[in-house]
Order: C-alpha cells, then sequence, then structure tokens
C-alpha cells in the first residue's frame, strides 16, 4: 500500500502504482491538509472576492464575472470543453501515473479540493478503472489540460475506460465496481486539470526504465568488447578517478565486475571509442537519468496548480507551467539517442570482418548465410529515428488562448517522444545482445564468468544461429528478457556496491 502525503512519492513508487497496480491510500496529515485547504477556500468564496477559475472564465475570459449559481457548473463545463485530446489512448501504465501524481499534488493542502474528490482517484487506482485519454492535446503550459481534463472527465462518470481489460463506458465500469462518480465542486476541476501531472507521468516511467536500459546495455557492451577481444585497461579505477565524473566511475565499476574472469589482448594498446569509451559516454547517461530523477522528484511533489491558495489569499501564479520536466525530458531523449548510436556502432563492428577478425556478418558459412547483416541494419533505422525524436520539442513554443498564454513548455510532446525513444533504444539493446552472444560463441576470447551467465540466460530463451532464420521473433524475446524482473534483479545485484560494515 502506498500512503500519499505531497511530498515523499518517489519514482520507484509511481511505477509500482502504474506496472504492479500497488494499491493507494492517503495519510492522515494529507486528509488534514485537504480539509484545511477546503476550509479557507470557502471562507474566500463566501468573502466575495474575485478570484480565478473559480467565480471567472478561465484564460482570456478571466474578466468574466460568474455568478454564484453557476460555480459547479463552470467545473464541468470546464473538463468537459477541455477534452479535446486525439489520437490514439496512452497506455494504461501512462494513465494511472498521471493519477497518482495528480492526487499527491491535490492533498498538499493549497488546491481547495475536496475529500471526496481524493478518494475518488484513489478508488479509480485501486479498482483498476483506468481512463481512455487520447495521446495528443496537451501543450504544457496551462497544466496538461486535455489528457487530465479526459481523467476528470471519466470521474465525473462520463467517456470510455479501460477495465478489466475491456474498453467501456465509464457509466457501466462505475456499476460494475461500485465506484460512484464525482461532482466536481467550486475549484476543483481547474485543480484537477491545472499541473504537470502528464507530462511528469511519462517521464517518470521512462526514467525508471533507463534506469534498466543502462544495466541491460551494460551487460551488452561486456560482451561485445569480450567477443572482439579489447582490453580491460581503459576501465582501471585509478585512471577513471582522474577525471571525477561520479557516473563515470560508477559505470567503469560496473564493467570491471562484467569482466571479471576476462584475459584481454595483451598486447592492444587502446580500442575504439565504442569500446574503450564505454564508461564516459554511459556514466554522462547516467547522470542524465540521476538528474532527471532529481527535478522530476522535486516535480511530483510539488503544487502545480492554479491558483494556489492559503489561508488569506488565492495567488493565479506559474506552477502549471512545464518547463521544468520538459527541458529534462528532451535531455534525456538526447542522452539515450547517444546511448543507442553507441551500440549501433558496436554491433556495426561485430558484423564487420575487417574490423572484428569473426567470419562476416557473424554467419559460419557466410554467402550462403547473411547472418546478422539486417540486425545492424534495423539498429541503425531505429538510431535514426531516435535522432529525429531528440529534436527538442521544448524548443518550441506556440501561443494559446488568445495569447494570454503566450510561452507553452511543449512539455507532454517531449515526454511522448521520450516515450518513443525508450522503445528504441530497448530494441537496439536486445539486436547488440542478441549479436554479442553469436560473436562470443564464435570467439576464441575467454569469456568471464558474469558473461557466460548473461549468455546462458539469453540461450534459455533463444539458441545459437547455426543457418539464417528470421530474426525478429528472437529480437522481441530479448526485448522481453531486458524487461523481465528476474534478469534485472541479477544486474541490479552484481552491480549493487558491497555494504560498509557497521561499527
Amino acid at each position: 500500500m502506498l500512503t500519499l502525503d505531497g511530498v515523499s512519492l518517489s519514482v520507484k513508487d509511481v511505477a509500482g502504482v502504474a506496472f504492479a497496480g500497488e494499491k493507494v491510500d492517503l495519510s492522515p496529515t494529507a486528509r488534514a491538509n485537504i480539509k484545511r485547504s477546503r476550509v479557507n477556500l470557502e471562507k474566500l468564496i463566501a468573502s466575495g472576492k474575485t478570484i480565478y477559475g473559480i467565480n471567472t472564465g478561465f484564460g482570456n475570459l478571466m474578466n468574466v464575472r460568474i455568478h454564484d449559481e453557476d460555480l459547479m457548473k463552470l467545473q464541468e463545463n470546464l473538463i468537459r470543453s477541455h477534452s479535446s485530446g486525439v489520437g490514439d489512448p496512452l497506455p494504461v501504465p501512462e494513465v494511472r501515473s498521471m493519477m497518482v501524481i495528480r492526487a499527491n499534488s491535490l492533498v498538499k493542502g493549497y488546491s481547495g479540493i475536496t475529500i471526496d474528490l481524493a478518494e475518488t482517484i484513489l478508488a479509480f487506482l485501486n479498482n483498476a478503472i483506468t481512463p481512455v485519454v487520447p495521446r495528443y492535446g496537451s501543450v504544457g503550459a496551462s497544466g496538461d489540460l486535455a489528457p487530465l481534463a479526459h481523467i476528470a472527465l471519466c470521474i465525473m462518470g462520463e467517456s470510455e475506460v479501460f477495465y478489466h481489460g475491456r474498453r467501456m463506458r465509464t457509466e457501466d465500469a462505475l456499476g460494475e465496481s461500485g465506484v460512484q462518480p464525482h461532482a466536481f465542486r467550486e475549484k476543483e476541476g481547474v485543480a484537477f486539470i491545472n499541473g504537470t501531472s502528464s507530462i511528469s507521468a511519462l517521464l517518470a516511467l521512462s526514467v525508471h526504465e533507463a534506469r534498466k536500459l543502462i544495466n541491460s546495455s551494460l551487460a551488452a557492451s561486456s560482451i561485445s568488447l569480450q567477443a572482439l577481444k579489447g582490453t580491460e585497461k581503459a576501465f582501471t579505477d585509478w585512471v577513471v578517478r582522474t577525471r571525477g565524473q561520479p557516473g563515470q566511475a560508477k559505470i567503469a565499476a560496473a564493467m570491471r565486475k562484467l569482466l571479471s574472469g576476462y584475459a584481454g589482448d595483451v598486447s592492444r594498446v587502446q580500442d575504439a571509442y565504442s569500446l574503450r569509451c564505454i564508461p564516459q559516454v554511459y556514466g554522462a547517461v547516467l547522470d542524465t537519468i540521476d538528474y532527471a530523477d532529481k527535478v522530476l522528484t522535486t516535480e511530483i511533489n510539488s503544487v502545480t496548480d492554479n491558483p494556489i491558495l492559503n489561508e488569506e489569499e488565492a495567488i493565479s501564479a506559474g506552477n502549471f507551467h512545464g518547463e521544468p520536466v520538459a527541458l529534462v525530458s528532451d535531455f534525456l531523449s538526447i542522452a539515450l539517442t547517444d546511448l543507442g548510436n553507441m551500440m549501433e556502432r558496436r554491433i556495426f563492428r561485430l558484423t564487420s570482418h575487417d574490423l572484428s577478425g569473426l567470419p562476416p556478418f557473424l554467419a559460419e558459412n557466410s554467402g550462403l548465410n547473411s547472418g546478422f547483416m539486417i540486425p545492424q541494419y534495423t539498429a541503425a533505422a531505429l538510431c535514426n529515428m531516435n535522432k529525429v525524436l531528440s529534436h527538442p520539442a521544448s524548443s518550441d513554443s506556440i501561443p494559446t488562448s488568445a495569447d494570454q498564454e503566450d510561452h507553452v513548455s511543449m512539455g507532454m510532446n517531449a515526454a511522448l517522444k521520450l516515450r518513443d525513444v525508450i522503445r528504441n533504444v530497448r530494441y537496439i539493446t536486445a539486436i547488440e545482445i542478441l549479436t554479442a552472444c553469436q560473436a562470443a560463441e564464435l570467439s576464441d576470447a575467454v569469456i568471464s564468468k558474469p558473461g557466460k551467465t548473461l549468455i546462458s540466460m539469453v540461450r534459455e530463451q533463444v539458441s545459437h544461429t547455426d543457418v539464417d532464420r528470421a530474426h525478429s521473433p528472437d529480437l522481441e524475446k530479448i526485448n522481453l528478457l531486458i524487461q523481465d524482473t528476474e534478469f534485472n534483479a541479477y544486474l541490479e545485484n552484481l552491480f549493487a556496491e558491497p555494504r560498509k560494515p557497521a561499527h
């Protein structure tokens, strides 16, 4: 059970709710915060003050005063009108991530929502009711308006959801589950959709998966290096530490573990950069993941609502602007794109006889067999696509709402592209793993014990290629292996730093 308190939500927590269906509850502090904030809001409304989004229109309509009897209708109209997304539905884990992150922000006690709204969000999560949210529509500025509005629409009992693997009317899913729809009260609609929770949700899952990709791509690189009889000297601890980059030191230490027992070519002075510079490149990627994690963790424990209120006033500020997570999403796309670039260079080297000294394209009867010629093409195609996707969405801004919202982050597009980059790099990793294992079995190099274990785990899924066969099914199996819990646990245990003795 994950308990939301508004201050301690982590990427790991989000992933648990998204992928494992972890249940969610509210802490006593969160409940007290919500109640206090609602009392503050009701006092402000009773004072007759003009408060944006509560008794005014939205965006460029901010100067239109709304009659008291229409305040709840205003929130319903906001949600319905802003449910304007298009495209295929986002996957269930992404939407569940949005919901838990949005709930965590709202329980901090600056948004004026009711306990009923918070409990309804959690009831949707705990009963596996997932709103259908179209992929496109957010510009990542006044909050992720369109995607969050689609979630709110379902919480009202309208639109469609996924429930027990079926897409159905929300009304029917609520009837089957016993969950009651929520009638949005004053400010609750604008509180729900004014936030960066959609960008943050996609970024959270990407950070979670990027860490796994670093581990599996390291495993692939270690087998490639051994198959190519590279030297391990470049990973020597004292040499690496002369630079002082933390990620570089961690990657070099992991490589030393992966190569434990391997005997490299002692006559080789240096290797190509795709082998020698693994700590420098992978380390920079790891540092980027760590930076993204830091920025994101702050964001998912922040108030990203508008207006924000306390005991005395409600202020329209800009906490909903997605720039922090937009920039980080683009940064991580760039880093992971380069990770894929380096892997493709090793795949090319493994399949090129003149560079590897191995049979052409790793085919034992080359000519009659084309071997692993085309998997390298596929890696090249994926790398090219990632280079297109890594163009920063956050470098653009298209004004909205009659120029009231004249600078936007485009963060949702940055986060969506990042999800595609993650998928592509996973496939590139699968190609290197499959290619490297074939190469290691054709090489006369002495493979390390961890390398033998990794090759054995791969061979439980796919066999050595003696004669040409379709590679696609094998790559799909390795793609699943990279995401497998047992495979990742082995790598995490291997790379874990030894515990310091207690004093």
